[in-house]
């Protein structure tokens, strides 16, 4: 009896720390800023701290700035997610094939995901530059344009331009996903069908595309619980311009608490994209489960 409750109070010591951690990290800024989207946290309010239940949760779903946040938040979303599966796709396959140097590509492809986002972000405002940017003088020199252009002055370019730069960066992660399914492939399977007179299309609908639906929900996942949540990216290049064309949610939030004090209105928007990652996410585990079943 003794020796089990020696085991038990090894095993809380053990633990206490991570807790203890975990709780002030995660668990705490967690359930103060709930508190605060119940409440009226605005710095310049003589009401500050007066607990107002769903109020801001009903003005943020009425608010049509929120709205066209949240439209900006699933554009950048759905737009970089499919070109990064694609692409990512494509070079994985390219990445599988016995070639020379095959080895060497396979270890430098990883580079642009390893640069830390908010570098990426740096360089890419540099190479957007309307008057020294080496996007313009490519594209000049190539006599596709005939001058300089700025990138970043209007909403919609700023917004595709914002997308290739998260392109450029999560390609890799998606091919490295893509390279580990196609390494565990039954070669057996392919040799037969080419045998048999399937061609490489019919190889790729047929084999490879079906065998690859799970990587590719899993995925959709994870990047769709990261792109919802872009930041580094906007607050780098644009900072929600311009004239809003690039405000996500996330950094609508990030305005609303540390530029106009409104602090019960950013937790507010965190906890709403909170919870529609939590959907997706939850909708997207569903289908998996359907897909490995049958």
């Amino acid at each position: 009896m003794r020796n089990r409750w020696s085991d038990r109070r090894f095993a809380v010591i053990t633990i206490l720390p991570a807790f203890v951690l975990v709780f002030g990290i995660v668990l705490f800024p967690l359930i103060e800023t709930f508190i605060y989207s119940l409440k009226n946290m605005e710095l310049t309010s003589a009401s500050q701290g007066q607990f107002v239940g769903i109020h801001n949760y009903t003005h943020a779903l009425t608010d049509s700035s929120v709205w066209a946040s949240f439209g900006k938040t699933a554009y950048f979303s759905s737009i970089s997610i499919v070109l990064e599966l694609v692409l990512g796709l494509l070079v994985a396959l390219l990445l599988n094939e016995n070639i020379r140097g095959i080895a060497f590509l396979r270890s430098i492809i990883i580079l642009p995901w390893a640069v830390p986002t908010i570098v990426n972000a740096a360089m890419w405002k540099w190479i957007f530059h309307p008057e020294y940017g080496a996007l313009n003088a490519l594209l000049v020199q190539l006599h596709v344009m005939k001058s300089y252009h700025s990138w970043l002055s209007s909403p919609w370019t700023a917004m595709n331009m914002v997308i290739l730069a998260d392109v450029w960066k999560m390609t890799p992660f998606v091919c490295i996903f893509f390279l580990a399914s196609l390494q565990m492939t039954n070669k057996s399977v392919y040799e037969a069908a080419s045998m048999d007179g399937a061609g490489l299309f019919h190889r790729f609908f047929v084999l490879t595309l079906p065998y690859l639906k799970p990587t590719v929900l899993v995925l959709i996942v994870m990047r769709t619980m990261e792109s919802f949540k872009v930041f580094d990216l906007i607050y780098a290049l644009t900072q929600g311009g311009p004239s809003n064309g690039t405000m996500v949610v996330i950094y609508k939030a990030y305005i609303q608490s540390f530029t106009n004090l409104q602090f019960s209105q950013g937790a507010t928007l965190s906890y709403l994209i909170a919870m529609f990652i939590a959907l997706l996410t939850f909708v997207y585990v569903k289908v998996l489960k359907v897909e490995e079943a049958s």
